[in-house]
C-alpha cells in the first residue's frame, strides 16, 4: 500500500465517521487520534515499496447495513415498493450484501421502474465493494435517478460514496442536487444543510482559505 492511498483511506474514514454517521463533534479528535496511530504503526511496520506477495485471502467480518437500510428507508415515502426489496434489506442488515445485490437484481428486471431497488441495489453493491464506487454501483444510481428524477435519494447516497472515495467536490455538488429535490417540510433537510455546511467548511480548510 503506498503513502497516498493509506492517508486517502484514512481521509475517507474521518469524512464518513463526521459527515455520513454524525458522530458527535467532542469524539472527532478521539477517531482522529486512532488514525493517526493507525499511520503511525504502518509507517513503523509497513514497506509501502516492498513487491506484494499472494497469500491466502482472509474472510473479512461482514458489516453491519442497518444504518444504512435506515437512512435510505427515511428517504422513502410509504411500504417498500416489492417483496424483493423487503427481503434484500434482511440481507443487508445482516451484512451480507452480495445477496442483497443478487436479489435486488431480479427485482429490477421484473420492474425496470423501480426506482427503490435501484438504489438499493447501488448502496447495496457499493458495500459489497467494501465502499468502492463501481462501474455497476454507479450505473444503478443513474437508474434510480433516471426512474424518480424528483427523488432526493439517488443525488444524495451517490454524494455518500462519492465522499468515501474522496472525491469531495462531486459529493457537494450531488449533495445540493439532492437538497434542491427535498421537501421544505422534510424531517431530514436540517441534517442534509448541515453536512453540506460541515463538508464545505473541510473543503475550504484543505484549500488553505
Amino acid at each position: 500500500m503506498s503513502w497516498w492511498l493509506a492517508i486517502g483511506l484514512a481521509l475517507a474514514t474521518m469524512l464518513a465517521v463526521m459527515l455520513v454517521f454524525r458522530l458527535p463533534r467532542p469524539l472527532w479528535p478521539v477517531v482522529g487520534t486512532a488514525l493517526m496511530l493507525g499511520l503511525a504503526g504502518y509507517a513503523w511496520q509497513g514497506h509501502p515499496g516492498m513487491p506484494g506477495a499472494p497469500k491466502a485471502a482472509a474472510v473479512p467480518d461482514r458489516a453491519d447495513g442497518s444504518a444504512m437500510v435506515a437512512m435510505r428507508q427515511d428517504f422513502a415515502s410509504g411500504a417498500p415498493t416489492s417483496d424483493f426489496l423487503v427481503i434484500s434489506d434482511g440481507f443487508a442488515r445482516r451484512g451480507d450484501f452480495a445477496n442483497a445485490a443478487a436479489i435486488l437484481r431480479g427485482a429490477v428486471r421484473k420492474n425496470p421502474e423501480d426506482a427503490q431497488a435501484w438504489l438499493a441495489m447501488a448502496n447495496a453493491l457499493v458495500e459489497q465493494a467494501e465502499g468502492n464506487l463501481t462501474p455497476a454501483a454507479l450505473y444503478a444510481y443513474r437508474k434510480a435517478g433516471e426512474v424518480a428524477p424528483a427523488d432526493p435519494a439517488p443525488p444524495f447516497f451517490l454524494g455518500v460514496a462519492m465522499l468515501r472515495a474522496g472525491r469531495l467536490i462531486e459529493a457537494d455538488q450531488l449533495w445540493r442536487e439532492s437538497l434542491g429535490k427535498t421537501p421544505k417540510d422534510a424531517p431530514w433537510r436540517a441534517v442534509l444543510e448541515q453536512r453540506i455546511g460541515a463538508l464545505e467548511g473541510l473543503m475550504r480548510r484543505i484549500a488553505g482559505e
